[in-house]
């Protein structure tokens, strides 16, 4: 029996990383009776067929981590890339990916890419989102902007690029390894949306205590996890922290009254888009309960 790791899945075959190599592999049949389905990103120990080289998958270590979309295992950080301009910033999205990101206890980092089209607005986003407490690294490939630290980011970690189409995240993946070679696609002049380019979703190597998942785009992200509209208050840092001085324990601060986080949204210490992003989502929530 050999350890390994899921690089790669593709049409009933699972790619193990070795110590000796990449293994071709098939899953147990077991694996389906018990409604498990191997992931990318798991932590596996498979049998290798002398004749031909092939292997199965036995066991499939227990998960650390684990996304619905992309499907992957073990992820320990989310890199959520956004673009400046071409395709314009959308913080709706950016703060949908985030709370994917807190559901799942991942380290975050934010990049915004293409900063050299709009250095000043992406200056203040970055300073935004890190008086939340977030890290965030401002990104151009074309200018070389924080590709350094990026990488360092990605040291000892199994991090997911994740965001949607044509913000650029192949090209950063590229630019953080020129062996990658990823397919790179522009923005459609008509819809002004990515087009696709990641067919698949597969872990890539950057060295032995680092990978990175370069996973397809998505046009949205499903929150129906969570289940009651004032536990959305927990994936806001800020809408948290100051919710904490509000008249009512239970304020979902909205139409509530003496409620704090209001007031800080009034007085700019609360980014009023992002307050708007959060009153959708509750929306939203209420939605889904009544279904």
């Amino acid at each position: 029996m050999v350890n390994g790791i899921i690089i790669k899945g593709i049409g009933g075959f699972y790619y193990v990383k070795t110590e000796s190599g990449i293994v071709e592999c098939r899953a147990r049949g077991i694996f389906r009776e018990e409604k498990l389905t191997p992931l990318v990103g798991d932590k596996v120990k498979i049998r290798i067929s002398d004749e031909d080289n092939t292997g199965y998958i036995e066991e499939i270590y227990p998960r650390t981590s684990q996304l619905l979309r992309p499907p992957v295992a073990n992820i320990t950080q989310a890199i959520i890339v956004m673009s400046i301009k071409k395709p314009d910033i959308n913080t709706w999205l950016l703060d949908r990916f985030l709370i994917m990101a807190e559901h799942e206890k991942l380290e975050i980092i934010i990049c915004i890419n293409k900063s050299d089209l709009m250095p000043e607005k992406a200056l203040e986003l970055k300073t935004i989102y890190e008086n939340i407490g977030y890290r965030v690294i401002n990104t151009s490939v074309v200018a070389g902007l924080g590709i350094d630290e990026l990488k360092i980011a990605l040291d000892n970690n199994i991090s997911v690029f994740a965001g949607p189409s044509g913000v650029g995240k192949s090209s950063l993946l590229n630019a953080v390894n020129r062996n990658f070679k990823l397919e790179t696609g522009d923005v459609s002049t008509k819809t002004k949306r990515g087009k696709h380019t990641t067919r698949h979703v597969e872990l890539l190597e950057l060295h032995d205590n680092a990978f990175v998942l370069d996973s397809p785009g998505f046009s949205s992200l499903n929150i129906d996890f969570i289940e009651e509209e004032i536990q959305l208050k927990n994936y806001f840092k800020e809408i948290y922290k100051y919710g904490e001085n509000c008249r009512f324990i239970s304020c979902l601060h909205g139409n509530e009254p003496d409620c704090e986080v209001k007031k800080q949204v009034e007085e700019g210490n609360i980014f009023k888009e992002r307050y708007e992003n959060y009153l959708f989502f509750l929306e939203e929530i209420k939605n889904i309960r009544r279904y």
